[in-house]
Parts: structure tokens; C-alpha cells; sequence
């Protein structure tokens, strides 16, 4: 591949999709760094002007001056962070949500439009594509060219290996007592009792023929005509590989062909590394609710994608 070859792409892909042309972005006031801005502050969780430049890679002298811009408009609020008087805690305002409400709406109808004309077949080449485009120039640049990765069904011994490395990784990473075991095992043992093969299923992940990961995507007793993603995990020795997004992918496509309307999933604001998996795949978060589990504070968050 040539430099001409990835500038070539870059002029093509910028055209399509009008990020050169203010007047043509989502057809909204917003310029294309705007409304950047207003989704991490939308799908972020108590985030400061200090994370907005890092997980953006803009100037701080630009984001300051949009960040005043859009306190002017209504559109957010600054305070001193609790955690750091330094830090401004940045919160979207009613009108602040508002507006990235009508960007995302714009958004998944300008994506919506696009893949009309690519038929079922080529879309799952296209996603393919675009995950390995993330996965080669993306933050982390790590990938084995030797790497196998595999998505398949749980085999005799996986259910309980996924119970296990919860229980461990959590415990490890987030310091999370046994409380979060137990769920993990409720879930899954419901699942092993009991599931319909037809519409319910678990997928786990190989890396080089070892177990790396896992999801399951069920019925949602609650929301009628909803699929429910759970149990997402990816080894630490396995990121960096996109695993995490092919079994989001895989779970979407799953609840999209056997006819769920949306898809739903709970987290906790803790877990950045899976709402950013989350936000790519296209979710949107609908709620979040403070709660004592596990032996820590959390932030409880709903999340939904409109299958």
C-alpha cells in the first residue's frame, strides 16, 4: 500500500459522508468537532475538559474555546471537579442533550441511508473492513500477523470458564468481591438450564486456538420484542485484537436476524473500555443510576440500539 493509496481512500471517504462541508454535517449547526464533543459528553460518564482533549486529540486552547461557546449557548455547565479542584466536571444541560439527541438521530439516518445501497452480503465485508482498519492504525497497534481469531459455540467445560474468568478478572482489575461471581453465575446457570436455541446463544472467542472471550445474547423478559447483550469479556493478553467489537457484532447481528427489535444492555461507568465497544457498535446510553455492589460505588448505566 502506497501513501497515495491512503490519501486516496481518506478524500473518497470524507466526501461521502460530507465531513468537509459545514453546511452538510447531519444538517445541524454543529461542525464535525462539535458534535464530536457533545456525543463524548452525551455517552461519557462525569468527564472534564482533561479527558475530552485526550480522548479527542485536540488543542486545548480550540476545545476551551468551543467548550465556552457551548456554555454561552446554553448548551453545558463547568464545576470544579469533586475528585479534582483542578478539573472541570463538564455536564450537558437539558438543551445540551437535546441537541446531541437530534445529532445522534441525524446520524444513525445518514449511516442508515449509506448502507441501503450495499446489499446484506457486503455489509458484513464492509464491517470486516472497518474493523481491520481500526484494529491496524487504531491506539493499539499490537496484532500478531499470526493471530487466528475464532467465534464459536460454548463446547462442554465453557460456561463455567466464563463464570470462572469473571470472577477473577473483575476481582483483579476492579477489586470486585464474590458478589459479582454469584451473578455471573446466576446468568449463566439460567442460561445452561434453561434457553431458547433458536433465539438465545453464547459465543466464545479463540485467539490462536485458546479461549479469549465471550458474549450471550438473550430474550429480555421485560422489554418486550428486546434482545439483551451480556457477559461481554476479552483476556487481558487478548486486546488489542478487536475482539471485543467482533462479539459485539456478532451478538447485533444475531438479535438483528432473528427479528428483536432493539437490543439493550446494563453496564457500570467503571467499565470504559466496553462503552467505548458499546458506542462503536452504535448504542446509546439511556440511563444511569448510582448503586453499592460488589463491594465498591458504582454507576449503574443502561445502554440501547435500535435494531
Amino acid at each position: 500500500m502506497t501513501v497515495q493509496e491512503v490519501r486516496a481512500f481518506n478524500r473518497f471517504y470524507t466526501n461521502l459522508i460530507g465531513a468537509l462541508d459545514y453546511s452538510r454535517h447531519l444538517y445541524t449547526p454543529y461542525t464535525l468537532t462539535e458534535a464530536r464533543i457533545l456525543y463524548e459528553l452525551a455517552h461519557g460518564s462525569r468527564l472534564d475538559a482533561a479527558d475530552l482533549r485526550t480522548s479527542l486529540h485536540l488543542d486545548a486552547g480550540h476545545l476551551s474555546r468551543l467548550l465556552m461557546k457551548f456554555e454561552k449557548d446554553g448548551l453545558l455547565t463547568r464545576e470544579p471537579s469533586a475528585e479534582d479542584a483542578r478539573r472541570q466536571r463538564i455536564t450537558l444541560t437539558e438543551g445540551g442533550r437535546e441537541a446531541a439527541t437530534l445529532l445522534e438521530e441525524r446520524s444513525l439516518e445518514s449511516v442508515g441511508a449509506l448502507l441501503d445501497r450495499v446489499s446484506s452480503d457486503d455489509r458484513d465485508r464492509l464491517a470486516e473492513a472497518m474493523g481491520t482498519i481500526r484494529t491496524v492504525l487504531g491506539e493499539e497497534r499490537s496484532v500478531r500477523p499470526s493471530s487466528r481469531v475464532r467465534l464459536r459455540g460454548p463446547e462442554p467445560g465453557d460456561l463455567g470458564w466464563i463464570v470462572q474468568r469473571h470472577g477473577e478478572l473483575y476481582a483483579r482489575e476492579y477489586g470486585w468481591d464474590a458478589g459479582f461471581e454469584a451473578l455471573v453465575a446466576r446468568i449463566v446457570g439460567e442460561f445452561a438450564a434453561g434457553h431458547d436455541a433458536e433465539r438465545e446463544r453464547v459465543w466464545i472467542a479463540e485467539l490462536d486456538g485458546e479461549r479469549a472471550g465471550s458474549v450471550m445474547c438473550v430474550r429480555d423478559t421485560g422489554i418486550p420484542g428486546a434482545a439483551r447483550l451480556r457477559l461481554l469479556l476479552v483476556e487481558p493478553d487478548a486486546r488489542g485484537h478487536g475482539l471485543g467489537d467482533r462479539l459485539v457484532r456478532e451478538c447485533v447481528g444475531f438479535a438483528r436476524e432473528q427479528g428483536y427489535r432493539e437490543m439493550v444492555l446494563w453496564t457500570n461507568s467503571v467499565l470504559d473500555a466496553a462503552r467505548r465497544i458499546y458506542q462503536r457498535a452504535g448504542f446509546t446510553l439511556t440511563g444511569e443510576k448510582p448503586h453499592r455492589s460488589y463491594g465498591a460505588d458504582l454507576v449503574g448505566q443502561d445502554w440501547r440500539l435500535e435494531l
